[in-house]
C-alpha cells in the first residue's frame, strides 16, 4: 500500500495534553515538593518534579518519534521477544522483592518498580507494549488461516494472558494495570472476530477472576466497601477530598498554583488523582477540554484501526484500549462513579514510564495512520492515462 500523510491530529493533541501536563507539574510542584519534605524529612527542591517531568516529556517525545519513524514490518518481529522480555523483567522484579533487593522499589503495598537511584522504571508498562504487538499478530495469523473457530486458538493467546495478569494483579498488587492488560486482551480477541459465544465465554471468566482478585484482597475489599458508601472517614479520605478538589474548582478554577488540595490534603496528587488537581485548579471548563481531547485522540484511533489491514488494525486496537482503559478508569475513580483504584491519566499523571510507553504506541499509530487504506476512482485514472497518451501520440504524429 503506498504511504500517504499521517494523521496529525494525533501528535498534535498528544504534544498538547504532554504540554498541559508538564503546566500542571510546574504549577503543583512546589507545594508536593514542601508536603515530601515535612511528611518524610526528604530533601526535595521546589523545582525536582517539574524538571522530572520535564525529562520524562522529552524522553516521551522522543518515543514518540523513534515510534513513528521505526518501520512497523521490523518492529513485529520482535513482538514474542518484547512479551518475553516484558515479563522476564516483571518476574526480576518479584524475585527482588522477595530479596528485600533496594533495586526492587515497593510503595503503596506492592513492588511495581525497578529503582536505579532518583531514576524508576515500571516492567508492566513494557509488558503492555508486547502484548498489543504480540497478541496482535498471534490473533492476525489464526485469523488468515481460518481458525479463529477453533478453541485451540484460544489456549496460547489466554495462556500469555494468565501469566501476564499474575505477575501484575497478583505479585505486584497492582488491580489498575491489570485492568489495562485485560483490555488490551479483550479487545484484540474481540476484534479480530472469535465466535461471540466464545468471547462470552472468556467475559465469564474474567469476571470470575476480577471478584476473586478483589475478595483475596483486604485492601481491595476496603475499596469496595468505600465505593458502596459503608466506609467509616478513613477510608473515604481519598475519593472525599478527589470530589472536594473538583467542586472546589467550579466553573473556573482557582488559577494554576492556588490549590489547596495539591499541598498534601489529596493523596497522590501529582500522579493518579492529577485529574483532581486539575479540575480544582482549571474548573469545569478545563476538565471539559482535558476530556474532550481525550474523546478525540481515542476517535481517531478508532477511525485508524477501520482502515487498516487486520495485524495493523488489532495493533491500533490494543493502542487504544490501552490508552482508553487509563482514561476512564481514572477519571472514573476520581468521580467516585467507580472504586478507586491506582491507574495514571496518560501524558497528564508525574512518571517517566508509563508516558514514555504511551507516547511510543501513539507514536506507531501514527505510523500506521500512513498506510490506511484509500477509495481510488480507478475510471478517472484509466480517463488521465487516456488523455495523456492521447496528448503524446498527437505530439508523435505532428512530429
Amino acid at each position: 500500500m503506498r504511504k500517504h500523510k499521517s494523521d496529525r491530529l494525533i501528535a498534535v493533541i498528544t504534544f498538547v495534553l504532554m504540554a498541559v501536563g508538564l503546566i500542571v507539574i510546574y504549577a503543583i510542584g512546589p507545594q508536593r515538593a514542601n508536603f515530601m519534605n515535612s511528611a518524610y524529612g526528604s530533601n526535595y527542591s521546589s523545582n525536582f518534579f517539574f524538571l522530572h517531568q520535564l525529562l520524562s516529556v522529552a524522553l516521551s517525545i522522543g518515543a514518540f518519534i523513534l515510534a513513528f519513524k521505526f518501520p512497523f514490518d521490523k518492529l513485529k518481529l520482535y513482538s514474542k521477544i518484547l512479551v518475553f522480555i516484558g515479563l522476564g523483567l516483571c518476574a526480576a522484579l518479584a524475585l527482588f522483592s522477595v530479596m528485600g533487593a533496594s533495586i526492587a522499589k515497593c510503595e503503596l503495598g506492592g513492588c511495581r518498580w525497578f529503582a536505579f537511584g532518583s531514576v524508576s522504571f515500571q516492567p508492566a508498562e513494557f509488558l503492555k507494549l508486547g502484548l498489543v504487538l504480540y497478541l496482535a499478530q498471534l490473533a492476525s495469523k489464526w485469523k488468515k488461516e481460518g481458525k479463529l473457530e477453533s478453541r485451540d486458538f484460544l489456549q496460547p493467546y489466554a495462556i500469555i494472558a494468565v501469566v501476564a495478569l499474575f505477575f501484575v494483579v497478583i505479585l505486584q498488587k497492582d488491580l489498575g494495570t491489570g485492568l489495562a492488560v485485560v483490555a488490551i486482551c479483550l479487545a484484540i480477541l474481540y476484534m479480530s472476530g472469535i465466535k461471540l459465544s466464545y468471547f462470552i465465554a472468556v467475559l465469564a471468566i474474567v469476571f470470575a477472576g476480577g471478584v476473586f482478585a478483589i475478595i483475596s484482597s483486604p485492601h481491595r475489599l476496603e475499596r469496595m466497601t468505600t465505593f458502596s458508601g459503608s466506609g467509616d472517614a478513613d477510608e473515604n479520605y481519598h475519593i472525599d477530598n478527589a470530589k472536594m478538589a473538583i467542586g472546589t474548582g467550579g466553573l473556573l478554577g482557582v488559577g494554576i498554583g492556588n490549590s489547596v488540595q495539591a499541598t498534601g490534603y489529596l493523596p497522590e496528587s501529582i500522579n493518579d488523582s492529577v485529574f483532581a488537581v486539575m479540575g480544582e485548579t482549571f474548573g469545569f471548563v478545563g476538565l471539559s477540554a482535558v476530556v474532550i481531547a481525550f474523546t478525540v485522540l481515542l476517535s481517531r484511533l478508532l477511525t485508524v484501526s477501520t482502515k487498516l489491514e487486520t495485524e495493523k488494525s488489532l495493533v491500533v486496537v490494543g493502542v487504544f484500549a490501552w490508552v482508553a482503559s487509563h482514561v476512564v478508569v481514572n477519571i472514573a475513580a476520581m468521580t467516585g462513579l467507580v472504586p478507586l483504584t491506582g491507574i495514571t491519566l496518560p501524558l497528564l499523571s508525574y512518571g517517566g514510564t508509563s508516558m514514555a510507553f504511551i507516547a511510543f504506541s501513539l507514536g506507531l499509530v501514527l505510523q500506521l495512520s500512513c498506510y490506511t487504506g484509500r477509495e481510488v476512482n480507478n475510471e478517472s485514472i484509466s480517463s488521465r492515462r487516456g488523455l495523456r497518451g492521447t496528448h503524446y501520440a498527437g505530439r508523435r504524429g505532428s512530429a
